[in-house]
């Protein structure tokens, strides 16, 4: 079996492990697909802080990790922390869904 790649194949022992190149034209009809997948974006959404530009997702993390400390600090006061069986998880599973909340209902 071989594996191509773009320039260069790895070959199969049967072919006496003997490179093989493409012609220009077939890596030219390989890459052109590929190049429609660069335009996806415009523009990662960002926020100015302080005169500078943060990415957005970075500021919903922050806000998520501040969630579920607070939360985490809620559970220890309240004495439900111990109760917790897993309590990583469960604060991971907390934070993310304060990311994903606040990244939907900021930027949607």
């Amino acid at each position: 079996m071989t594996l191509l790649l773009m320039d260069i194949a790895i070959s199969s022992p049967e072919r006496g492990g003997a490179f093989c190149r493409f012609a220009p034209a077939a890596r030219l009809w390989c890459a052109a697909p590929l190049l429609c997948l660069l335009g996806g974006c415009d523009g990662a959404p960002s926020r100015n802080i302080l005169g500078s530009y943060f990415p957005s997702w970075m500021v919903c993390a922050l806000a998520g990790l501040a969630l579920a400390l607070a939360v985490r600090a809620i559970f220890k006061a309240l004495g439900m922390l111990e109760e917790l069986p897993v309590p990583l998880v469960v604060l991971l599973a907390i934070g993310c869904a304060g990311t994903f909340a606040m990244w939907l209902i900021w930027l949607a």
